[in-house]
């Protein structure tokens, strides 16, 4: 008599069944081109020695023959970091095999060319901004029938999965805070205009300004697209006006810490002359001094949930099925030294002690 403790292998069943292992791994994983007489006599072979199938190792093999690319063309390394490390992380942990793919500066025939070479090669995709909304890459993988999860969009689009955080409350959010501390001449340095995202950031933006009775200057609003370097050129024109701004809320800490190195050079104290406030909390926040009062989104985390969610995708897909994901995570409020009241309320709140 066998030991109830000794598992039965896939090799014995094999054998009883006077067929290969590899035979065996079929029918018990519902694969097809088995026939049904072979299926039935291994299937007697399973109910007969007690055969589980090990799902966690099938699970591994079949995450070993899934490719999934990552394409990425983001001004920010310090976000491309955070996200990265996401991935990497999951597939260490499922073993799927990891393309990753850099795109510059393509236009859409170039994307769409791109996204149909790639479509051949790969399972899945992931698109993390700013690829998450680009209508040529994404319709070429949607018609190929690729699954797609993009990160950190707008939800622009309801043809693919999704993974976010609310732009605009955690904007209103983080403009709020600067309010609260008595700040009403707020500078505003915008994100990649080709990004509902960004929209959303300002949008969020004015709503706080207008909840709080505070009209909106065209004036302290200036373009960026993420870089350090827009982020300089954005903060020379709001620190170069002859009222300045007692705080500015870049759309990412690489513009917000642009912005704090513009003020130090112009003899600016951080926070006591100018508040600055950024967006992501990635690694750029607390490389400046000082360290940048910030929203936190974890971009990590989302790149972890997007192969997740891109893993069952492709797995419903093999089974016909199709599910659209729209997964929101949590934002934070992450206040550091780079915020305090302005000089004036600063001097009243003092004289009120």
């Amino acid at each position: 008599m066998r030991r109830k403790s000794r598992a039965i292998t896939i090799d014995e069943v094999a054998s009883l069944a006077k067929v290969s292992p590899m035979t065996v791994s079929r029918v018990v994983n519902g694969k097809g081109n088995v026939r049904e007489a072979t299926r039935e006599r291994v299937m007697r072979a399973v109910d007969k020695l007690g055969y589980t199938p090990n799902l966690a190792a099938s699970t591994l093999a079949a995450a070993q023959n899934t490719r999934i690319a990552l394409i990425y063309t983001n001004p920010s390394g310090a976000y491309l970091r955070e996200l990265l490390v996401g991935v990497l992380h999951v597939a260490s942990r499922t073993a799927i095999q990891l393309v990753i793919d850099y795109w510059d500066d393509l236009d859409a025939d170039a994307e769409r060319k791109a996204a149909r070479r790639l479509a051949q090669g790969v399972s899945g995709v992931i698109l993390p901004p700013p690829l998450c909304e680009s209508e040529a890459a994404v319709q070429e993988l949607v018609r190929a029938k690729v699954p797609v999860v993009a990160i950190a969009s707008g939800r622009f689009n309801d043809r693919i999965c999704c993974v976010r955080i609310d732009e605009f409350s955690a904007a209103r959010e983080i403009t709020e805070h600067l309010i609260a501390q008595g700040h009403r001449r707020i500078g505003y340095i915008k994100g990649r205009s080709d990004m509902t995202a960004s929209e959303h950031r300002f949008e969020g933006f004015r709503a706080a300004l207008d909840a709080a009775g505070i009209p909106l200057d065209r004036l302290l609003v200036q373009p960026g697209d993420y870089t350090y370097r827009s982020g300089l050129v954005a903060a020379e024109k709001l620190l170069s006006r002859r009222t300045l701004p007692s705080a500015i809320f870049a759309s990412n800490d690489d513009m917000a810490a642009a912005a704090v190195s513009v003020a130090h050079r112009r003899g600016l104290d951080v926070p006591r002359d100018l508040s600055v406030v950024g967006f992501d909390d990635s690694s750029s926040a607390t490389t400046v001094w000082p360290e940048l009062t910030t929203v936190r989104q974890p971009i990590a985390t989302m790149a972890d949930a997007a192969v997740d969610i891109l893993l069952r995708s492709i797995r419903n897909g093999e089974h016909g099925q199709r599910t659209i994901v729209d997964e929101m995570f949590a934002h934070q409020l992450v206040q550091r030294q780079s915020v305090a009241p302005p000089p004036v309320e600063a001097a009243a709140r003092k004289r009120g002690r």
